[in-house]
């Protein structure tokens, strides 16, 4: 369990910090980029989550549930051996991915299709998501290319799930507008 008894150490101050691991790396360092882009989709979902949770309880559940799997991607990329301690480390899991592909599919149900493309919008909610849809594909695109260094381990649910998120996250801003109905589509070359 986790326990914070401190909030600041100085151990930062000289521009490094340190994985789950132990080891010291720099601020910059791809890792460190990426779970702290994980950790900006987990804010901007916090702000869809301000709207979603008089509007639409079963909605927020899951973005809450979300949240608290975000938490289990930062371990995941925060400890790049398998093992921490002798201890196996957190890992994102099948089930995790699984559970996203059913709640996508689940509230997919009941949109109609699209024939255009959707414009961030429409309700608070769905714009937030919006937002967190984008930062969630920049830290998709992180994790892809820390994945593709041969010496920086990431597991292969972690790049399904974040992958995934996105999905999810499309589809839930499509569904907080009124399933579909408050969707701002985009008309190509409407101001040509």
């Amino acid at each position: 369990m986790v326990k914070l008894n401190k909030i600041y150490t100085r151990t930062g101050d000289k521009g490094t910090t340190a994985l789950g691991t132990g080891s010291r790396v720099a601020k910059y360092d791809l890792r460190v980029e990426a779970y702290g882009t994980v950790d900006e989709t987990n804010a901007a979902i916090g702000l869809a989550r301000v709207h979603s949770a008089a509007s639409a309880p079963a909605l927020d559940a899951m973005l809450g549930r979300v949240q608290n799997d975000l938490f289990d991607l930062g371990a995941d990329l925060c400890f790049p051996d398998e093992t921490k301690k002798g201890q196996a480390s957190l890992r994102v899991s099948d089930a995790q991915v699984a559970r996203l592909e059913a709640e996508i599919d689940e509230m997919n149900g009941d949109l109609d299709p699209l024939r255009s493309f959707v414009l961030p919008g429409g309700t608070p909610t769905a714009a937030y998501l919006h937002l967190a849809r984008t930062v969630c594909r920049r830290a998709e695109r992180m994790i892809v290319a820390l994945a593709s260094r041969p010496d920086e381990p990431v597991s292969a649910q972690a790049v399904s799930y974040i992958n995934r998120l996105s999905d999810f996250l499309f589809v839930a801003a499509r569904y907080a507008n009124g399933k579909g109905a408050s969707d701002v589509l985009w008309v190509p070359g409407q101001n040509g």
